[in-house]
This record gives C-alpha cells, sequence and structure tokens, in this order.
C-alpha cells in the first residue's frame, strides 16, 4: 500500500485552515480582541512565525474569518436557488440562515458587517456573491426591477431583528413576536412581480 505525502500547498492549505479554525474558536469565545496570531498559532501547534507566513496580521487573520462566513452563506443560498422549493419558502430560509450566524456566533456576525482594514477584495466578493444569490430570491417573487429596493428591505430587516435579538431587545413579552414571525411578516407583504 503506497501512502501519498502531501505536498507543499496541500500542507500550507491544510494549516492555513487549521488557524482559521483556531481563530473561529477564539473569536467565538472572547470576541475579535481575543484573536491573536500568536495564541492562534499555540492553538495550533506551529512555530510562532507561521501564522504570519499566511496572514499579514490580525486584520488580515480576521477578515479571512468573514470571508469565509459570507462564502459558507452564499453557499447556503446557492442550494436555495436550485433547490426548486417555492420561492417564499428559500428567500425565508435564507433570512433565517443570516439570523442563525447572529444568534450561534455573534462576533461572527459583527464581524461579517465590519469593514475591515488593508485589502478587503475577497471578502467584498464573497458578500456580493451572497446579495446576488439573495437578489435572485427575492426577484422570483417581486420581479428582477424590484429585487433590489426589496432585498435591501428584507436585509435591513433581518439585520435589525438580529440586532434586537442580540441586544435582548426582542422579547415576547414586550412585542409579542419573534424573529421567525418578523420574517414572516415580512415575507407576506411583499407584492407579487408584475
Amino acid at each position: 500500500m503506497l501512502l501519498r505525502m502531501a505536498t507543499r500547498s496541500e500542507a500550507a492549505a491544510a494549516t492555513r485552515r487549521s488557524l482559521l479554525d483556531a481563530a473561529q474558536v477564539l473569536l467565538d469565545i472572547g470576541g475579535p480582541e481575543a484573536v491573536t496570531l500568536r495564541e492562534v498559532g499555540a492553538r495550533t501547534g506551529v512555530s510562532r512565525s507561521a501564522p504570519y507566513r499566511h496572514f499579514a496580521d490580525k486584520e488580515g487573520l480576521l477578515t479571512a474569518l468573514a470571508t469565509n462566513a459570507w462564502s459558507e452563506l452564499g453557499d447556503a443560498l446557492e442550494l436555495l436557488v436550485a433547490s426548486g422549493n417555492p420561492p417564499e419558502q428559500s428567500l425565508r430560509a435564507a433570512l433565517l440562515s443570516l439570523i442563525a450566524v447572529g444568534r450561534t456566533r455573534p462576533h461572527l456576525y459583527r464581524l461579517m458587517f465590519t469593514t475591515p482594514a488593508g485589502d478587503p477584495t475577497a471578502l467584498a466578493r464573497a458578500a456580493e456573491r451572497t446579495q446576488d444569490l439573495f437578489l435572485d430570491l427575492v426577484g422570483r417573487i417581486v420581479g428582477a426591477k424590484r429585487a433590489r429596493r426589496y432585498g435591501a428591505l428584507l436585509l435591513t430587516s433581518a439585520h435589525g431583528i438580529t440586532g434586537l435579538e442580540l441586544s435582548g431587545h426582542l422579547v415576547w413579552d414586550k412585542w409579542q413576536t419573534d424573529a421567525e414571525q418578523l420574517i414572516d411578516t415580512l415575507i407576506a407583504l411583499l407584492p407579487a412581480a408584475k
């Protein structure tokens, strides 16, 4: 039996992935302040200089985390676009996917909506891809001409809902509703395509 040795590029990719995984754990535990290249390297078991071969600085590492989050959300939306489900169902799932990131990974969610330092080209591409897929879903309901206006309304509403939840201000006792019901209401208010 022959064992294949990992190529240098495969090893580098695996190290980068390990560094990102460790950074994600630190981000989840303590927010961006908890993420340092030194601690990420220590948790990964690499040399002190190894993280710097993959990320110029902490901001580059945080930008990579946000880029990955947008890419993963885009992958989920791509599946929804291709699903063949009723457009309202897919749109609901898309909006709730965004809210779920805020619920389960609030520091990552905030990072996704923070303007990164340095060159955010990959982040901008990942966010744009996700937003374009979202606009496709919205356009299936309201029509392509009105997709941008209603898409912006829906995304800003979902962002507001998430913010209210994260801050503890979207509470049942006060509003007699929750995020899911608000999303359902927003979708029900959308006009049909002309």
